[in-house]
């Protein structure tokens, strides 16, 4: 699966899920000190963040999605071993009870 730097709540809770098939660790990391309801974040710390798994993907939002996709080079040269993504639109635009169907349930409605 090829990898973009930037990706939509949807994006994210689909590679998620199908990169948690391959052994793949995705992580929300909050860059602002503020955790998003319902979900599983992480509060950014390079020390912590370097232990897990190399090839991860850390996907890093703020309030808008502007200042961690302007600083995901930065992110990326101190994780040269893990994958980084902004998370567009940032806190703003995530939905809290935004889920995936799978399409056998699309199917049955």
């Amino acid at each position: 699966m090829e990898i973009k730097e930037e990706w939509t709540q949807e994006e994210f809770l689909r590679n998620k899920r199908d990169l948690a098939k391959e052994g793949i660790d995705v992580v929300l990391v909050d860059t602002i000190l503020s955790p998003i309801d319902k979900a599983d974040t992480i509060t950014y710390n390079p020390y912590e963040m370097k232990k897990y798994p190399k090839g991860s993907v850390f996907v890093f939002y703020c309030d808008t999605g502007k200042a961690t996709k302007e600083r995901l080079s930065e992110y990326k040269e101190k994780f040269p071993d893990y994958n980084c993504v902004s998370l567009k639109g940032g806190r703003g635009y995530w939905r809290v009870n935004m889920q995936l169907l799978d399409q056998t349930e699309q199917d049955d409605k």
